[in-house]
């Protein structure tokens, strides 16, 4: 090997910051034949009826999330079945249980919207009876789902839906921290995995501030413009179906206390030498992260102005740097991992109660405000701070009992 390879940075091949939706499946179950399955523009769908049900009777289409490449269901069905039996309580009590995929999950949300709507429009075409639709999704399931609604009212096409649902879906904008999205184009290999997810059309509409890899700035990325605005004019949710949703943050204001701001959350030896991560703090000219490499030479610090401390958020956690540090040991790298897990999606997103940007809303007691602060008719934040999607015997419960009436 020339000494110019020698130096060179690995690529970390295959690093994504994968949705838990088909990753963390705690106890692996069987999945059933299905009874139908679905081509869909821009997705597909597998249907499995309800107990006892002769064909579609009380369907529940099911969004997948966001991540890179096209759903597995067999993995969603799985991770639907692994803390808590949310399908199987869903098919005992007699729903149809539909789940939708997607051929890309970081296409644009108005692209995967297509895929819903005709899923939408299919289950109520082969419903047999009256009964309404239960319509949403996990994640940014929720967003696509949500979106799809809202454009058929704005067609006035009766999608038939009697209650739609979300489950920790960042209603207002997911966080990534911008120095872990930054090093995702530092990495020299051009189009690498992590890079495409991070720059994907999903990626720029759902997280509260993007890092532009061409221009280095940080803010709303246009597509995050253009999403919000889309939607204003769809009139910001369906109006026709009850809306649910659940928080895997807790409702009380705390967050992760362990998680103080400033602090070195990750750094990194032997591969990219001394790059650092830090936990973000408030204030201007904060640091967020120190990036360096061996080759291509190049170093460059990430700093924020005007941030809130996100990472340390009531909120549904992501395992952001624990991936990162594995993908970097695995690598060769020798790392000082201190906090592994981060907020990914706040509660007031989650809930709809604020935005993101000020300190004081990050940290607001959802359960002290008046409930009409949200633009869900109910909702259910957890008791205790969960990971991102998580279906816990309280949240799944929680929304089966409502779902399945």
């Amino acid at each position: 090997m020339s000494p110019q390879q020698d130096a060179s940075e690995p690529e970390l091949a295959g690093l994504t910051l994968g949705d838990p939706l088909d990753q963390r499946v705690h106890n692996p179950v069987d999945v059933p034949p299905r009874d139908n399955e679905w081509s869909l523009p821009e997705g597909f769908a597998w249907v499995f009826h309800g107990q006892g049900n002769p064909g579609l009777v009380r369907p529940v289409i099911i969004s997948d999330g966001f991540s890179l490449g096209r759903s597995e269901l067999d993995k969603l069905y799985q991770f639907l079945e692994s803390d808590y039996p949310f399908i199987s309580e869903l098919r005992r009590r007699g729903r149809d249980v539909i789940l939708l995929g997607y051929n890309e999950r970081t296409a644009a949300i108005q692209t995967n919207a297509r895929a819903a709507t005709a899923a939408i429009l299919r289950a109520d075409a082969e419903k047999l009876g009256g009964e309404r639709l239960v319509v949403g999704g996990f994640s940014m399931g929720g967003l696509v789902t949500r979106y799809a609604l809202a454009e058929l009212e704005s067609q006035r096409i009766d999608h038939q839906t009697g209650t739609y649902f979300s489950f920790d879906t960042p209603h207002r904008g997911a966080t990534i921290p911008v120095g872990v999205q930054a090093f995702s184009y530092f990495i020299p290999f051009p189009g690498n995995a992590f890079a495409r997810q991070m720059d994907s059309p999903a990626a720029r509409q759902m997280l509260w501030q993007h890092y532009d890899k061409d221009t280095g700035k940080i803010g709303v990325a246009p597509e995050r413009r253009q999403l919000l605005d889309e939607l204003a004019r769809l009139g910001g949710w369906p109006r026709i179906p009850r809306l649910l949703g659940v928080a895997n943050g807790r409702g009380d204001g705390v967050g992760l206390p362990e998680v103080r701001p400033g602090e070195t959350a990750l750094r990194v030896e032997r591969i990219y030498p001394g790059t650092t991560f830090y936990t973000q703090a408030q204030g201007d000219d904060v640091t967020a992260a120190y990036l360096n490499r061996r080759f291509p030479k190049a170093e460059k610090t990430i700093t924020t102005n005007g941030f809130p401390e996100v990472d340390g958020a009531p909120g549904g956690t992501l395992h952001t740097y624990r991936i990162l540090a594995d993908a970097l040991e695995k690598a060769g790298g020798t790392v000082d991992l201190r906090h592994p897990d981060i907020c990914f999606v706040p509660t007031v997103s989650a809930v709809s109660v604020r935005d993101i940007g000020r300190q004081e809303d990050l940290y607001v007691n959802v359960d002290g405000l008046p409930p009409d602060e949200s633009d869900l008719d109910d909702f259910l934040c957890s008791s205790t701070t969960t990971t991102h999607t998580a279906v816990t015997g309280e949240l799944g419960g929680w929304l089966v009992d409502r779902l399945a009436y």
